[in-house]
């Protein structure tokens, strides 16, 4: 079985967000995959994507929306963070440079046992501790 994908937030937010058609269509296929099993995210998207939805988009969804997107996402695996993917994500900040709050999306997908990050926000292509980027917009 391959290794699964992460799916970072921006990738969750476009399924929801019209303002790219070409973007959404691709979030949205790539969201129906992962809800059939072969991809996980963590609580942190999870987290990023409800504040999106509720005060960065015009308009802003109502919170029972956004309980209902979360609750539709459910089947999805989600990586639990703890105190050791803290320290993995200061590993990945003092290793690659990243910002803390990447290097927990890292952390995650290591944790994950994930083979690729699908983001729009990493470098294209970089590998960090075995994790491949993805843009799944670029052409």
């Amino acid at each position: 079985m391959p290794a699964p994908d992460f799916l970072d937030t921006n990738v969750l937010v476009y399924a929801y967000d019209p303002a790219d058609p070409r973007k959404q269509r691709l979030s949205r296929d790539l969201l129906r995959k992962a809800l059939g099993g072969e991809t996980v995210w963590s609580a942190q998207v999870l987290a990023e994507l409800a504040t999106t939805l509720l005060h960065k988009i015009s308009p802003p969804a109502k919170p029972k929306a956004v309980k209902a997107v979360l609750d539709a996402l459910a089947p999805v695996r989600v990586i639990p963070q703890d105190e050791g993917m803290v320290h993995r994500a200061i590993e990945a900040h003092e290793a690659y440079g990243l910002h803390f709050w990447d290097g927990m999306i890292v952390a995650a997908a290591e944790r994950g046992g994930c083979g690729r990050i699908l983001s729009e926000d990493f470098n294209p292509g970089q590998t960090y501790f075995g994790v491949t980027v993805e843009d799944p917009f670029r052409s």
